[in-house]
């Protein structure tokens, strides 16, 4: 996929948010900001795209997203209690009405036996629905893994969407 790809469903996702006059918000790790980059390249996002949350470190995932400590110790930030709570404390932090958070291990280092490079995990939420997370494997250096992540995040929030609001004429 190319970034013609990422800004193809960034228009969807626009066009679904504006449909409900709904806003969203970014929670990042692994992608540091790159999804709310893809949101924002688009002239007139500001009347959909609130904010985009980089939270790299354990402390900017307690601090700003409300992530619990003890969940962090727990499984690591590369885990599902965590991109869950990142997406959950988006929604409530930003007060928007749909949040995406991505969660992961690029790459070179940081991979354990069980998390190899390229293990991301995501989460949509949108606000009365029940929180959706998956796990990806990517392969690839640093930037395709990234970039890889950033596309299957619009694409799971574009399906999301698309599940709540219905076709858009």
């Amino acid at each position: 996929m190319s970034e013609s790809a990422a800004s193809d469903l960034v228009e969807s996702i626009a066009r679904l948010l504006e449909a409900k006059s709904w806003r969203m918000a970014t929670a990042e790790s692994c992608t540091g900001g790159w999804i709310a980059k893809c949101c924002t390249d688009r002239a007139g996002s500001s009347s959909w795209f609130d904010r985009g949350y980089v939270t790299y470190s354990y402390a900017a995932k307690s601090d700003l997203l409300k992530v619990d400590p003890q969940t962090l110790e727990r499984h690591g930030a590369v885990s599902e209690p965590v991109v869950r709570q990142m997406a959950q404390g988006a929604l409530q932090a930003a007060g928007v009405q749909a949040t995406v958070a991505a969660t992961g291990i690029a790459g070179p280092g940081g991979a354990t036996p069980d998390k190899p490079v390229g293990t991301v995990w995501f989460a949509w939420c949108l606000v009365g629905q029940e929180i959706r997370s998956e796990c990806r494997v990517f392969s690839g250096d640093r930037d395709s893994v990234r970039f890889q992540s950033v596309l299957y995040a619009l694409q799971g929030l574009q399906q999301q969407l698309s599940m709540a609001v219905g076709p858009i004429p």
